[in-house]
């Protein structure tokens, strides 16, 4: 996180050696021009530790003090005294100061106090700012890649995560894109800094730029006060922008100029900040297809897609749904508080023939409902939805699953598609021992279409020829 200092020092040899001696990467430090009036604004700036001469002081300055340190994300105060007094240190602590330092101290042992004070307000909004626990802890190693199509995937993430770029997550809805990024933000150089994800998609318009970039007091109705913005709490660390394919053009505009300038302006703001940010994205939106029709700018495309990775749909991967399921159960036991420890093989075998339209996602809700109604310790069909065991009776009689009905009517109608062809072109090369031109024709395709469609569906002839 970028910290904000404000000196606020009637000795201006004093103020220079303590801006000197508190410059660091991940600090700004400003002085205040209005003495008089400073306190009062302070609860309206974005400041982490204001440092104040006590001469400075009006009458009534502990109770504007207790007043501030009541506010939300109220900062560190320290007092800088010329008298040792006792009774006026206790009257400022009980205020609400964190300390009250005297003049008489060397510079050496000001700026050791008051970096203390710093590296201590840093470790606790770290610890409010980073992943949780879980999610710092995940390993690549993690991933379930017995498929060949996530073996892939994995292989890649190592070198990618010790890089610098900026990351390019693709994929369906579901298929883990935030996790990979949690991932590859625990794996990098980076990972004892913030992790902060934003839903591009799930903010209105007038909200984003504001949560992206901050804002300065009075920049729109209702902005009482100053406040950060996503990538100053991301400084030195990772931001996540998920969904990105929503962001409007013209916001687009401005996030591309913090790509290549590495400075962000608050809404309302004249400053620019620097800041040192990796920045990772992700869709479900075809990017490319968005450039042609003008829907997402090109240069910025370009900026983020320094580096591409799909992540591979779960009905590509079904190899990896044994383990997947395994670890589901283990994991999902203890914070429900079921005794299931197991799932026997015909209801595994159901899962694994599953479309599964909403990739890993789906197949841990169904795994924690049918833990909730197992009545034992071992998962059986019955315990499955009835979308999972007949899906097609069930779209034809009008009942659709839930992650169904959460899904726009494109991307409804592309995912059932997508799991007809999937089940067709199977039980067509089944039919057809493996014989892709038998099968084409009988498709009514040509063979080069058929092979395109194998290939998207992972689908080997070799696997349907009879086995010797």
């Amino acid at each position: 996180m970028l910290l904000h200092i404000i000196l606020v020092v009637d000795d201006v040899s004093l103020q220079k050696k303590l801006r000197t001696s508190l410059s660091r990467p991940d600090t700004i430090i400003e002085t205040a021009k209005d003495h008089k009036r400073f306190l009062a604004k302070l609860g309206r700036k974005v400041c982490d530790l204001a440092v104040i001469s006590q001469n400075l002081l009006a009458e009534d300055a502990t109770e504007q003090i207790q007043k501030l340190k009541n506010s939300i994300d109220a900062p560190s105060v320290v007092i800088l005294t010329e008298q040792d007094n006792e009774q006026e240190r206790v009257r400022f602590i009980a205020a609400g100061c964190d300390a009250v330092l005297s003049l008489e101290l060397s510079i050496n042992k000001l700026s050791k106090a008051l970096n203390a004070i710093l590296q201590r307000r840093k470790k606790i909004a770290r610890a409010v700012l980073t992943v949780p626990r879980q999610v710092e802890e995940a390993d690549i190693s993690d991933f379930a890649a017995k498929s060949p199509a996530m073996a892939k995937f994995v292989k890649m993430l190592p070198r990618i995560a010790k890089a610098d770029s900026s990351v390019l997550l693709l994929g369906e809805t579901g298929v883990g894109k935030e996790r990979v990024a949690h991932v590859i933000h625990r794996e990098s150089l980076r990972n004892n800094c913030p992790f902060i994800a934003i839903h591009c998609g799930a903010l209105p318009e007038s909200l984003l730029e504001s949560e992206l970039f901050g804002h300065e007091q009075g920049a729109f109705t209702g902005a009482t006060k100053s406040r950060r913005g996503c990538f100053e709490l991301a400084h030195q660390g990772t931001i996540f922008l998920d969904e990105i394919g929503e962001i409007p053009l013209h916001l687009q505009s401005k996030l591309l100029r913090v790509l290549e300038s590495h400075e962000i302006r608050r809404v309302g703001g004249e400053k620019s900040i620097p800041v040192d940010v990796r920045v990772m994205a992700a869709t479900n939106r075809d990017l490319e297809e968005e450039v042609k029709t003008k829907q997402f700018r090109k240069d910025l495309y370009y900026r983020l897609n320094v580096v591409s990775l799909t992540i591979p749909p779960l009905r590509e991967r079904t190899k990896d749904i044994p383990e997947l399921v395994e670890s589901y159960i283990e994991y999902l036991g203890p914070r429900i508080g079921c005794p299931v420890t197991d799932i026997e093989e015909d209801a595994l075998d159901v899962l694994c023939k599953y479309s599964w339209p909403g990739n890993v996602r789906e197949l841990i809700n169904i795994i924690e409902r049918a833990m909730l109604l197992c009545e034992n310790d071992m998962i059986t069909t019955e315990d499955l939805p009835q979308s999972i065991i007949e899906p097609e009776i069930l779209y034809e009689a009008g009942t659709w699953p839930d992650e169904m009905m959460g899904q726009p009517l494109k991307k409804a109608r592309k995912n059932i598609v997508e799991s007809f062809e999937r089940n067709y072109f199977t039980a067509l090369l089944h039919l057809t021992e493996g014989r892709v031109g038998k099968a084409a024709k009988k498709a009514g395709i040509d063979t080069r279409s058929l092979y395109e469609k194998m290939k998207k569906y992972d689908l080997n002839k070799k696997d349907f020829r009879p086995q010797e």
